[in-house]
């Protein structure tokens, strides 16, 4: 059985992301954002490690569907660390 341990590092920040338009979220809305971000990475990875268990394979069209998915949400959170260095 081959087991897949990709763990992604998502530390934990006190920073605002900011919307477009440049208007900052209150503090409680950024940081449940970056909760429910982290939430949705966490769920994501764990169901393309199963789906990839179920497949065998790391190109199986549903693995490749989720792991795509997965990128974009990790793209996200870092753009969001990004502006809460700026």
């Amino acid at each position: 059985m081959i087991v897949l341990s990709a763990d992604y590092y998502l530390p934990s920040y006190g920073g605002e992301c900011s919307s477009g338009s440049g208007i900052h979220p209150p503090r409680g809305d950024a940081n449940a954002r970056r909760l429910s971000l982290e939430n949705e990475i966490q769920v994501l990875r764990s169901r393309m490690e199963q789906l990839f268990v179920q497949e065998n394979s790391f190109t199986s069209d549903n693995v490749i569907a989720i792991s795509s998915l997965l990128d974009l949400k990790i793209n996200e959170y870092m753009r969001g660390r990004h502006r809460k260095n700026d």
